[in-house]
């Protein structure tokens, strides 16, 4: 059944009425948040499709799970969670998402080579900041300078003023993968600086 359409094909005047009427009522019953409220925190990149950039860490402090591992140490904070069968570094400074690691379980030369070409097709060329002694002039070579701690592969991207991305390769963290907010990490560096 419902309503017939009008012969002349318009809407009937009590119809826009009642629609007007609806519409001022949802807008009193739900008014729309004030401009303070709208402001988005400030979320410079997206990493990992979760984790804010520069933003508020303290959501990350409600999830379900929890994270598998937290450190704190004055006004940094550091969150450990795990994906898949790699492991997460959220890191946080005054309460600010400064850096996203993601620390690759398996650490191979075409690991490394598969996401250097995937930056590079992203970002372009980047710059080499690697640092190998002398005698690492082959890539075999280079990996064994990296096992025994004398060398490391290091691959910067600056797609932004605001953040950069770190393709790396060490003894310590073996191969990973980080976002890095340039503002807050540099504020952090500041401060430890002043041994604050």
């Amino acid at each position: 059944m419902g309503v017939r359409p009008s012969p002349a094909g318009r809407t009937p005047p009590w119809t826009l009425a009642l629609l007007g009427a609806l519409i001022l009522a949802s807008a009193a019953a739900f008014p729309l948040p004030s401009a303070a409220q709208q402001a988005p925190e400030p979320c410079l990149k997206l990493v990992f499709g979760r984790y804010c950039l520069g933003g508020d860490v303290n959501p990350l402090l409600q999830v379900q799970p929890p994270p598998m591992a937290r450190e704190t140490e004055g006004n940094s904070l550091a969150l450990v969670f795990p994906e898949d069968v790699d492991q997460l570094y959220v890191m946080a400074f005054g309460g600010r998402i400064y850096k996203v690691l993601r620390a690759y379980r398996v650490a191979t030369q075409l690991r490394f080579d598969e996401l250097y070409a995937l930056l590079r097709e992203k970002y372009g060329p980047g710059e080499d900041s690697s640092r190998f002694p002398d005698y690492a002039s082959t890539p075999g070579r280079r990996l064994a300078s990296i096992r025994r701690g004398e060398g490391q592969a290091l691959h910067v991207w600056r797609p932004a003023e605001s953040w950069h991305i770190e393709l790396s390769w060490t003894r310590e963290l073996g191969l990973s993968l980080a976002y890095i907010a340039n503002a807050i990490e540099a504020e952090r560096t500041a401060q430890l600086g002043r041994g604050l």
